[in-house]
């Protein structure tokens, strides 16, 4: 039985050793294809998905770490990060973010600042994708008329996982966002937030 452990754990670490360059070069190519400035130092474990309009604009910076898919940070969720930015949209990751199956949907504009962490399956939105109205939403065909707002996750900020952040959002420096947060409007600096919708619970010095 150990031999059989042994050698699982061998092939296993194989695996891993190849898959992760191939799959880096492979985002990478994904990335280029969609007119995606990528800066030096990216790494990607698995491929994600793109959908990046001609129109639209999506930059990121130096030493993106991307998890995507089943077979990386197996903490729950374990779907292939996603990426849309529609025309006219403007999404940009800085330098040194980590992501583990994300989802982001630009319509407007997001930015996510330099050394920021995003846990595993978290969501961030600056589209409400459908009208509030009742009557455009259910009128056939549908009445576009969708509320949209910018996104910035500001620098040092710590998202948890299977957070959701909403249009209209502004997290400050540092901040973090504890698991499982539904976050919407402006979270000062240095602050630590959570709950569905999130709330204020205690500010990053006193930890």
């Amino acid at each position: 039985m150990k031999i059989s452990i042994a050698i699982y754990r061998a092939l296993r670490n194989a695996y891993f050793a190849v898959s992760i360059p191939i799959s880096s070069w492979k985002a990478l190519t994904l990335f280029s294809l969609n007119g995606v400035h990528v800066g030096k130092g990216f790494l990607s474990k698995g491929s994600p998905l793109l959908d990046v309009s001609r129109k639209g604009k999506f930059n990121i910076g130096c030493n993106f770490n991307l998890n995507s898919g089943k077979h990386y940070n197996l903490i729950g969720g374990q779907y292939k990060c996603s990426f849309v930015v529609a025309p006219q949209a403007e999404l940009t990751i800085g330098d040194n973010v980590g992501m583990s199956n994300t989802a982001i949907v630009c319509h407007k504009k997001i930015i996510i600042a330099n050394n920021v962490k995003i846990g595993g399956n978290v969501k961030i939105y600056d589209t409400d994708f459908h009208s509030l109205s009742a009557v455009e939403r259910n009128h056939i065909p549908e009445i576009y008329n969708v509320k949209c707002g910018e996104v910035l996750i500001s620098e040092g900020a710590f998202i948890g996982a299977h957070s959701i952040i909403l249009k209209g959002t502004i997290i400050g420096k540092n901040c973090i966002i504890g698991a499982g947060s539904l976050v919407s409007g402006h979270i000062p600096d240095n602050e630590i937030w959570a709950g569905n919708p999130a709330k204020f619970i205690k500010s990053v010095n006193e930890l």
